[in-house]
C-alpha cells in the first residue's frame, strides 16, 4: 500500500465508493477534502451502505480476489436439504471422520453387521464368549435407556451359536488354506556318511 495504513486505505476505498454511487446515482460527485465541510458530510450520508458494499464487492472483483473459491460454479453442499437442527455436528463428524459416536441404536446396528469379522479374528473360544457377551449386555442396556433417538432394534446373539458358527468358519478357513509341503531337513555330512549302509 506504499506507506499507508490499512485506515487511511479503507477510508479511501469508502471515500471512493462513495463518490461512484453518487456519480452512478445521478448526483453531482464533488471531491471534497478529507477533513470535509458539512456539505461533503451530508452528501456521503446520502450515499447507502448497499451502494459503498457493491462498489467494494466490484473492487474486489476487478482485483480477482473471488477467482479459485472452493465452490465456484458448483452447487453448495447440503442446500435446499430440509433444516436438520444438528446439521453441524453430522458435518464435523463426516468432514473429520470421526466414529464411536453416535446414538446406541445406530452404533450397535454397525457393531452388528462387522461381528463376525471381529469373531473371525480371535484365536480361543473363551475370547468369543466374553465379545458375545459384552455386545448382548450393551444391547440390553441400550433398550432399557430412555434417552431418545431412534429405537434399538439389533438382536442379541446366542453364545453357544456364535461359538459354534465361530468353529465352521475357522474350520472352513483352514480346509481351504493351501497346503505347503515341509521343507526336506539337509541331514549334516557326518550324519549322511554315518547312516550309509555299508
Amino acid at each position: 500500500m506504499g506507506g499507508m495504513t490499512s485506515g487511511e486505505h479503507e477510508r479511501r476505498l469508502a471515500r471512493a465508493a462513495e463518490l461512484r454511487a453518487a456519480r452512478n446515482s445521478g448526483g453531482q460527485a464533488r471531491d471534497v477534502d478529507e477533513d470535509g465541510d458539512e456539505e461533503g458530510r451530508r452528501q456521503r450520508n446520502k450515499i447507502s451502505n448497499a451502494a459503498k458494499a457493491d462498489y467494494l464487492i466490484r473492487d474486489a472483483m476487478a482485483r480477482g480476489e473471488f477467482d479459485n473459491l472452493e465452490y465456484a460454479g458448483k452447487p453448495i453442499p447440503g442446500l435446499g436439504e430440509r433444516y436438520d437442527p444438528d446439521w453441524w455436528i453430522k458435518g464435523l463428524i463426516q468432514r473429520e471422520n470421526i466414529t464411536g459416536l453416535g446414538p446406541a441404536a445406530i452404533m450397535l446396528r454397525t457393531e452388528d453387521a462387522e461381528l463376525d469379522q471381529v469373531l473371525d479374528k480371535q484365536y480361543s473360544e473363551k475370547q468369543v464368549r466374553e465379545i458375545v457377551e459384552d455386545f448382548n449386555t450393551r444391547v440390553i442396556e441400550a433398550r432399557r435407556q430412555l434417552l431418545g433417538g431412534p429405537p434399538v432394534i439389533t438382536k442379541t446373539r446366542d453364545v453357544d451359536g456364535e461359538v459354534a458358527r465361530w468353529r465352521e468358519r475357522k474350520a472352513a478357513r483352514a480346509a481351504a488354506a493351501p497346503v505347503t509341503p515341509e521343507p526336506e531337513i539337509k541331514r549334516p555330512w557326518w550324519r549322511r556318511i554315518w547312516s550309509r549302509p555299508s
